[in-house]
């Protein structure tokens, strides 16, 4: 048997493809996977390619897009180095004023509060213990005309406080209608210093609505004839150096028996600021 020596044996050439393009061809037609693989460029020059362009010669050239960022160092440099103006001097004396003005009030706020927790300052007290009805006479068409006392109390119930009464004006009311009025001249009381006034109402032809009349023609048969005595102080309050004044408003709720012998049955009175 004959042997041959190991010649290498070729392969056939394959045969041409039908999907095969002439070198030229491919040359200039690129793969699909150069496509794929194709440089990415930056996002600037993406955003620059994908920007429409303009037909027309007359339109305005295509402006490069605002980046909200891009400024942003270069703001907050002129904001922290931008110079800062000095204070003007009439700022610093109007604010100095205002708080030396508001300091004085802080501290005439606390002496105030210790004086009232110290001294405990409490209202003078307006009462009566006498009245009497002397002569009550109505004229027609309905005038009133009557004589009536009153015994005024004033009393100071302060321990470290003097009381000056500087106006006081009391009034004399029936049914709400005032009859008569008088005034006091000014007087002082010390600390738990009580005082008395007698009041003298006349009353002389005093209008009167015709049903009041006719109410007080029925209390004055029933002997219980009720009469009302209100006043107007205007008090100072003095401790040492510090004074104040204040209004205070008394009122007294009177029943008395029919006159000529006319006395105080029952009394209620109020004193309130």
């Amino acid at each position: 048997m004959n042997s041959h020596p190991l010649t290498p044996q070729h392969e056939p050439p394959e045969s041409p493809s039908l999907y095969c393009t002439p070198a030229h061809s491919r040359a200039a037609t690129p793969s699909p996977l150069a496509r794929v693989f194709k440089p990415i460029k930056s996002s600037k020059q993406a955003i620059l390619q994908m920007t429409p362009t303009h037909t027309h010669a007359q339109d305005t050239p295509p402006q490069t897009p605002n980046f909200p960022y891009q400024n942003y160092p270069n703001t907050r440099d002129r904001l922290l180095l931008r110079n800062h103006h000095k204070t003007d001097p009439a700022i610093w004396c109007c604010a100095i004023i205002c708080l030396i003005f508001s300091i004085v009030v802080i501290l005439f706020g606390i002496t105030t509060l210790i004086i009232f927790l110290v001294v405990k300052p409490r209202n003078p007290v307006f009462d009566t213990n006498h009245a009497s009805l002397n002569v009550v006479y109505i004229d027609s068409p309905g005038n009133y005309n009557g004589d009536f006392t009153f015994i005024a109390n004033f009393s100071n119930p302060n321990r470290k406080l003097n009381v000056k009464f500087e106006y006081a004006l009391l009034e004399l009311f029936f049914d709400n209608n005032m009859i008569a009025n008088q005034t006091i001249r000014p007087f002082i009381q010390r600390e738990k210093e009580m005082g008395t006034v007698r009041i003298h109402f006349i009353s002389r032809v005093v209008y009167m609505p015709l049903s009041h009349v006719m109410e007080l023609k029925k209390q004055v048969l029933s002997n219980k004839v009720m009469y009302s005595v209100r006043g107007t102080f205007r008090v100072r309050v003095s401790f040492g150096m510090i004074h104040f004044t204040y209004w205070l408003h008394g009122r007294c709720e009177l029943q008395m028996s029919s006159p000529p012998t006319s006395v105080l049955m029952a009394r209620r009175c109020i004193t309130k600021r």
